[in-house]
C-alpha cells in the first residue's frame, strides 16, 4: 500500500471511531413511558438517566448488548436522588450493562428478587455490573414470605460498592444462582459492598450471602467475594453459606456479626485475609470447615464467643456417603497462619453423632496463633482427631494443652500493628498467625459515600423526656407526639386509657411508683412495626378491661413485623388480670420476634392467663417469638397459667431462644384448669436455659423439652416446695437428657 493508501486507511478508522462515539446517546427520562420508549433499541455506549425523584411501582427491565469498551448504562440524574418505591424491581438481560446510583426504599419487589441478573430463565445478563446502588429495608410485607434482594445469574457479572441494609423478611440477601449450565463456572465478582444490619430472623433462611444450593453443590461457581464489610448481619448462623466449589472469600471484614462463614457444601474453597471482630457479643463466630480441599489461611479472628459448630474455627465431622443436602466429611483441608485472639472456642470433630460420624482426614493445622489472655485452652474435641496433623502452632501460656504434638505454649506479649490488629512482639513469632501485611477494608471504603451507615437500633431513654399529668387522652397524646428514644414520665395519679396505645417507636413510659393505669380495651399497648417498649415504675390493673377471653396488657401487631422489638418491664406492679380466662400480660402474634423480653424487680398477681405467652407459631420450623427472655428478682402470685411459654422448632440454623430466670419467687402459679401446658414454666426447643436461685411454692413444675442442636440447660440452686421437681425431656433422641440439675431442694 502506498503512502496515500495508508493515509486513507487511517482516516477511515478514525471516521469509524468518531461515528461510533457520535451514535452513543444519552436519554434523560422522567416517567415510565419515556423510559420504555428510550430503551426499545439501545446501542453500545448509550446511557439512560432516570430523573431525580420518587418512582413508584416501577418494574425496570434493562436489556441490551453493549461492548466492553462501550457498555450500556442506566443511572440516576444524581446519585441517591432516584428512589424506587412501592412495588418495584430491576431485571438485567444482555451483555455489558452497567447500573448505578439508584435507591430501593419504602416498598418491596413483586417477584423473587429486588435486583435480578436475568429477565427470565432464558434471558440472563453477563459481563454486567451493578454498582453504587442502595437497598434499604425493601422487604415484602410478610416476614415469612421469601425473596432475594439480589440474585446473580449468568457469567462474569460484578456487584460492587453497593449498600444493603435491613432485610427483615425470609430469604438470602444476596444469592449467586447456579440453576442453569450458563450460570455455572461464572467468575462473578462481589466486592466492596456494605452489608448493613440484618436483624435475627429466628428461623432458617436468613443468610446474608449464599453461593449455590445443595442441588448444585458439586458444581464450581468460581465466584470471588472480596473486600466487603459485614456489619451486624445477624439473620441466622450462616452469614455466608458456601454451597458450590472453587469460590474465594478474601479480605472481607465481619464486624459484630452473629454466625459464621460456613463452607456448607462444595469443594476447593479458599478463605484468606478475612477479619472477624466480635467484641464479645454472644454468638459471634468465625469460619466453619466442611467438605474437601478447603483452605483457610491468614485470617484474623478476635473476641468471638460462640461454641460448638459456630466457634472461632470449626472443623466438622461428616456423614459417610452423605446426600447432597448433608455434611460431606472434611478431607485434604489446610488451616494455616490464622490468628485467634481472646475467643472462646475452637471446635474439632464438631457435630459428632452416630450419623455425623466420619472424622476429618488428611488435614493440616499449622502455624496458627491462638492467644487468650487468661491462658485458657479453647479447643473442644468432639471425636477422633488423628486425621488432623498439627505443626508449628503457638498458644499463650496454656499450662497443660490438650493437643501436645504440633503446639508449643509460651508467654506471648502482643502489640497493635499499623493495621489496628494485634501481633506478637517477639520477632521469633513473625511466621506464626496472620501476616502484618493484612489490610482490613474499612466500613467507609465499602458501599456508597452518599448514603448513611446507621447503627441498628435506637436505645431506650436516648431522647427527650415528656411530662404527663393525669387526664383523659393525655397518655395517648404524649405517645403520638413522642420521637424514637423519648421518655414519657407520668406524674402520680390515676390514668384511665380508653384506646389501644399503638407503640411504633422505641419508647419508655416511666413513673415513680404512684402512677396507676387502667384500660378499657382488650389490650393496653400494641407494639407494631418499629416499636419497642420500656415500662418502668408503673402500677397496671386489669379491673376496667372488657369481660372477654384473651385480653392482654401488651400484644404485638396482628400483622407480620419485619423489625424485631424489645420489651422491658422494670419495677412495675401488675394486678387483677382476671376479668375472664386467658388474660395474658404479653401475647405475641405469629410473624413477630422480640430481640429481648425482660422482667426486672416486678410483681404480678391475680392473673388468669400467661405472663409471657411466646408460643404463637407452633409449626415445625416456624419462626419463634423471642431471642432472649430474662426474668430477674420478680414475684408471681396467683397466676393460673405459666410464667413463660416459649416455643421453637426452628432447628440448628438459629441462635436461640434463650431463657433466664433468677432470684424470683413463684407462689400458686400454673395450676389453673385451663393451663394446657401444666407447667409454671414451659420451654420447648430452646438453645439455652438458666433457671437459678428461685423459690417455687404451691405451683406446677418446670417443664423443658430438648430438641436438636445440643441445648444447654441449667436448673440449679432452686427451691421447689409443694411443687414437682423440674422435668426435662429429650423429644427426638432416646437418650438421657443433657441438662444440669444441681443443688435443687424439693420438699
Amino acid at each position: 500500500m502506498n503512502g496515500i493508501g495508508k493515509l486513507l486507511a487511517i482516516f477511515a478508522v478514525l471516521a469509524g471511531v468518531h461515528s461510533g462515539a457520535a451514535s452513543a446517546a444519552e436519554y434523560l427520562v422522567s416517567n415510565q413511558d419515556e423510559y420504555r420508549r428510550a430503551t426499545q433499541d439501545l446501542a453500545p455506549g448509550d446511557t439512560v438517566v432516570l430523573a431525580n425523584g420518587t418512582w413508584m411501582d416501577f418494574e425496570i427491565e434493562f436489556a441490551g448488548k453493549g461492548t466492553e469498551a462501550a457498555p450500556i448504562s442506566l443511572t440516576a440524574q444524581d446519585k441517591g436522588k432516584v428512589i424506587l418505591s412501592g412495588v418495584s424491581s430491576l431485571k438485567l438481560a444482555g451483555e455489558h450493562l452497567v447500573v448505578s446510583g439508584l435507591v430501593f426504599r419504602d416498598g418491596y419487589a413483586p417477584g423473587e428478587a429486588v435486583i435480578s441478573f436475568r429477565r427470565n430463565p432464558d434471558d440472563m445478563a453477563s459481563y454486567s455490573r451493578v454498582t453504587e446502588t442502595v437497598i434499604d429495608r425493601f422487604n415484602k410485607p410478610e416476614r415469612g414470605e421469601v425473596d432475594y434482594w439480589v440474585a446473580i445469574y449468568g457469567q462474569h457479572n460484578r456487584f460492587d460498592h453497593n449498600h444493603l441494609e435491613g432485610k427483615g423478611n425470609k430469604g438470602v440477601t444476596l444469592a449467586v444462582r447456579l440453576d442453569t449450565e450458563e450460570s455455572r463456572e461464572n467468575h462473578h465478582r462481589i466486592d466492596h459492598n456494605y452489608f448493613g444490619p440484618r436483624p435475627v430472623l429466628g428461623s432458617n433462611g436468613g443468610e446474608t450471602l449464599r453461593i449455590g444450593t445443595s442441588h448444585y453443590s458439586l458444581s464450581d461457581s468460581l465466584t470471588l467475594v472480596e473486600n466487603n464489610y459485614f456489619y451486624r448481619t445477624d439473620g441466622e448462623h450462616e452469614i455466608i453459606s458456601n454451597k458450590s466449589g472453587g469460590n474465594i472469600y478474601r479480605g472481607n471484614v465481619f464486624y459484630e456479626s452473629l454466625g459464621t462463614l460456613t463452607m456448607r457444601h462444595g469443594h476447593g474453597t479458599l478463605v484468606e485475609d478475612n477479619v472477624f471482630i466480635g467484641n464479645g457479643l454472644p454468638h459471634t463466630g468465625g469460619i466453619r470447615v466442611i467438605n474437601r480441599r478447603q483452605t483457610v489461611r491468614n485470617n484474623y479472628l478476635e473476641n468471638l464467643t460462640d461454641f460448638r459448630f459456630r466457634g472461632a474455627l470449626v472443623i466438622m465431622n461428616g456423614i459417610p456417603n452423605a446426600p447432597l443436602n448433608r455434611y460431606d466429611p472434611v478431607e485434604d483441608a489446610l488451616v494455616e497462619n490464622n490468628t485467634v485472639i481472646n475467643s472462646d472456642h475452637i471446635a474439632l470433630g464438631a457435630g459428632s453423632t452416630e450419623e455425623i460420624s466420619e472424622v476429618p482426614s488428611n488435614t493440616r493445622f499449622r502455624n496458627n496463633l491462638i492467644y487468650n489472655a487468661d491462658g485458657r485452652d479453647i479447643f473442644d474435641i468432639y471425636d477422633d482427631i488423628s486425621g488432623i496433623r498439627f505443626s508449628g502452632n503457638v498458644l499463650n501460656d496454656v499450662a497443660d494443652p490438650q493437643i501436645k504434638r504440633g503446639f508449643r505454649s509460651e508467654l506471648i506479649a502482643l502489640e497493635k500493628g499499623e493495621n489496628g490488629l494485634l501481633y506478637p512482639v517477639s520477632p521469633a513469632l513473625a511466621g506464626v498467625g496472620a501476616s502484618r501485611d493484612l489490610r482490613p477494608v474499612s466500613k467507609e471504603q465499602t458501599g456508597v459515600s452518599w448514603y448513611p451507615k446507621n447503627d441498628a437500633q435506637t436505645d431506650f431513654a436516648s431522647g427527650r423526656t415528656h411530662s404527663v399529668e393525669p387526664g383523659i387522652g393525655a397518655l395517648e397524646a404524649a405517645i403520638a407526639e413522642a420521637r424514637p428514644g423519648d421518655v414519657i414520665h407520668l406524674a402520680p395519679g390515676d390514668y384511665r386509657v380508653e384506646r389501644i396505645l399503638i407503640v411504633d417507636k422505641p419508647l419508655t413510659i416511666r413513673g415513680d411508683g404512684r402512677a396507676q393505669i387502667e384500660f378499657e380495651r382488650t389490650t393496653l399497648f400494641e407494639i407494631v412495626e418499629g416499636g419497642s417498649l420500656h415500662l418502668q415504675g408503673l402500677n397496671i390493673s386489669g379491673l376496667s378491661s372488657p369481660d372477654y377471653k384473651g385480653n392482654s396488657v401488651v400484644r404485638t401487631s396482628r400483622q407480620s413485623m419485619l423489625t424485631n422489638y424489645r420489651l422491658k418491664v422494670e419495677n412495675c406492679n401488675v394486678t387483677d388480670l382476671d376479668v375472664n380466662l386467658f388474660f395474658n400480660f404479653l401475647a405475641a402474634s405469629p410473624g413477630t420476634l422480640a430481640d429481648r423480653v425482660e422482667i426486672v424487680d416486678s410483681s404480678f398477681s391475680n392473673v388468669t392467663g400467661v405472663i409471657l405467652k411466646l408460643d404463637p407459631d407452633k409449626t415445625p420450623y416456624g419462626t419463634y417469638s423471642a431471642e432472649y427472655v430474662d426474668i430477674r428478682n420478680s414475684r408471681f402470685d396467683g397466676v393460673q397459667g405459666a410464667i413463660a411459654e416459649v416455643f421453637s422448632e426452628a432447628g440448628e440454623s438459629v441462635f436461640g431462644p434463650h431463657f433466664s430466670m433468677t432470684g424470683s419467687r413463684v407462689t400458686d402459679v400454673g395450676r389453673g384448669k385451663a393451663n394446657a401446658s401444666g407447667a409454671s414454666v414451659h420451654l420447648h426447643g430452646l438453645l439455652k436455659t438458666d433457671i437459678e436461685d428461685n423459690e417455687f411454692r404451691d405451683s406446677a413444675g418446670v417443664v423443658v423439652n430438648h430438641l436438636i442442636g445440643m441445648p444447654l440447660t441449667r436448673i440449679v440452686d432452686n427451691t421447689f416446695e409443694n411443687t414437682p421437681p423440674p422435668a426435662v425431656h429429650e423429644r427426638y433422641y432416646d437418650k438421657e437428657h443433657t441438662a444440669v440439675l444441681e443443688n435443687n431442694t424439693v420438699r
